[in-house]
């Protein structure tokens, strides 16, 4: 069915219906405008989100182990992948959508102005040929009136006798000359309405058919090129659609990926220490170290008095207990002996492996460079040989520097590994429980370990340097025989808290939990004098006891 025919009538209506289908052009391509710009804001915020909560990589120690959080890492991988595909979605339709439409609008107006100049032209001219034909029409009536005067003037003449012949002749005359305009103007008023109808029946079955026919086919067209937007719309979404379940596939992937058994083992793992739970504390019970009665005014029973009174401790008297407390925190130094032991060891391992792959790509730039010289060295004229001298140089100076931190580290790392193994397996062969391999003795730096293995809070033991761990094969000539007639007074009190073997002369034996009297402090050679319940005294390592001083002992005669 076409217009021509059946709206031949129908311009202004196919004008009006024309623009309407234009306008709806226009507003489905700002529908189609906004739905980019949010297809690009919503890619654009989740980027912003996968980059605000994704792993940040300043420090390798923030990396994530737990399974839960490189699952939660990989599920934001696949979320920047779906952004990007939501990108994509917006790239098709702002090319294939968007710009298709902005482009085709504006043929489409310049196509149905066209048309209708060209239907209104015709318009035009089918007027001007109408008014031709009415004012033919209408002189043409006129002069036929003005020719019926005339005769009726000449009959009237004519029957009169009193009328002169002249008058007759004149009438007559003018009779004739209005029949003759009257003829012409019916002349011309035939031909303008031949004209006309001629004009009009070609105005209305070829001419507006035709212009009719391009506006419909130019709706149509319309019509079809929204469809194919519609199409274009959804093909843009399906055309990302396996890309974005692979995302989908992906997170879920993730989520299967998480193993709670496993993150409690790498909590286990990054948070064991090494230590040995702590043993009970044994009852001690000062009073039966009293060897005789004294009077309530004696000395001994004054510092019987002041036990109650406030006390302090020296050396590792509170270091010992801080997996219950609060670590103080202090600088992290290079051997890592800020750390439990079994943290420290892993750091040490950890630290060496990267020495390790430094030092292979220095020997592997230290080959190289040799390839070079031997290539220079054959063929002078690709360069001189002597130029990479600085650089082999620079690069052997590099690789002694690696093989001593790693020697270094090494050794801290066996240091470490020997304090650490289970109690019976302490000791060396064929030495007490403070001997250490020579190179450790020479490389090492002290941490603030005990010789156990054990950690301490104390900055005090940071002052000793290495007197902390005093060597039996380098103990100190203890002058002191332990003889005096007249026993030294106890400052205070400790508890062993490790056993010590005493071979040494002038050291002490005791086991651990032993309590003991202490009668002479360390005075920085890392050996406190102390005193047995059994009046036997001799020198051991102040990082093997838990020293307790009494306040006001110093310097009062008490005899045990």
């Amino acid at each position: 069915m076409h217009w021509g025919t059946e709206l031949w009538d129908q311009f202004d209506n196919i004008e009006k219906h024309t623009q309407w289908g234009i306008d709806f052009l226009e507003r489905y391509t700002k529908f189609v405008k906004e739905r980019l710009d949010i297809e690009q804001s919503y890619a654009k915020q989740l980027r912003n989100l996968v980059k605000k909560y994704g792993p940040k990589r300043s420090s390798k120690d923030e990396e994530p182990r737990f399974t839960y959080c490189q699952s939660f890492f990989q599920v934001l991988n696949e979320l920047n992948d779906y952004a990007g595909q939501r990108e994509v979605v917006a790239e098709e339709i702002g090319h294939r959508v968007y710009g298709e439409l902005m482009r085709y609008s504006h043929e489409l107006k310049m196509e149905r102005k066209a048309h209708l100049q060209e239907g209104r032209k015709a318009q035009q001219y089918l007027d001007t040929c109408w008014k031709q034909m009415d004012n033919s029409k209408k002189k043409f009536e006129r002069e036929c009136k003005e020719t019926e005067k005339a005769q009726l003037c000449y009959e009237r003449l004519d029957s009169d006798h009193n009328a002169t012949k002249a008058d007759v002749e004149k009438a007559k005359q003018q009779l004739n000359l209005r029949t003759h305009m009257a003829d012409e103007c019916k002349n011309e008023y035939a031909a303008q309405l031949q004209n006309f109808n001629s004009e009009q029946q070609k105005h209305f079955q070829f001419i507006m058919p035709q212009i009719f026919k391009n506006l419909q086919d130019m709706d149509e067209r319309r019509i079809v090129k929204l469809s194919e937007c519609y199409r274009g719309f959804a093909e843009a979404e399906r055309r990302v659609v396996p890309i974005i379940n692979k995302c989908l596939e992906g997170m879920i992937s993730a989520a299967k990926s998480v193993d709670d058994r496993k993150d409690s083992l790498i909590v286990v793992e990054s948070f064991k220490s090494g230590f040995e739970p702590p043993g009970d504390f044994p009852f001690e019970d000062f009073s039966q170290n009293i060897y005789r009665t004294v009077s309530d005014g004696s000395l001994s029973a004054q510092r019987q008095e002041m036990r109650g009174d406030q006390k302090y401790t020296i050396g590792k008297s509170k270091g010992k207990l801080w997996p219950f407390g609060k670590k103080s925190k202090g600088t992290v130094s290079e051997d890592f002996s800020h750390l439990p032991p079994e943290q420290r060891r892993k750091k040490l391992q950890q630290r060496i492996d990267e020495l390790n792959k430094e030092l292979q790509k220095e020997m592997d730039q230290r080959d190289a460079l040799n390839k070079m010289k031997d290539v220079y060295e054959r063929n002078p004229q690709m360069g001189d040989s002597g130029s990479l001298n600085p650089k082999i140089s620079e690069t052997m100076c590099n690789i002694d520097k690696l093989r001593h931190e790693i020697q270094k580290h090494e050794m801290w790392l066996f240091e470490v590994e020997n304090r650490t193994c289970p109690r019976g397996d302490r000791r060396l062969s064929g030495g007490t429980a403070f001997e250490r391999p020579a190179e450790i003795n020479h490389h090492g730096t002290p941490g603030r370990e005990s010789p156990e293995g054990s950690y301490t809070d104390d900055p005090n033991q940071e002052l000793r340097g290495n007197q902390r761990y005093p060597d039996p094969q380098r103990a100190p000539e203890f002058d002191d025989e332990f003889e005096d007639d007249e026993p030294l007074p106890a400052v205070g009190h400790c508890k062993a808290l490790y056993p010590f073997d005493g071979q040494n002369e002038g050291t002490l034996a005791m086991r651990e939990g032993e309590v003991l009297y202490v009668i002479e402090e360390d005075k920085g050679d890392g050996w406190t004098r102390t005193r047995k319940q059994n009046g036997q005294e001799g020198y051991v390592p102040t990082s093997y006891v838990d020293i307790t001083l009494e306040k006001n002992s110093k310097g009062a005669v008490t005899y045990i």
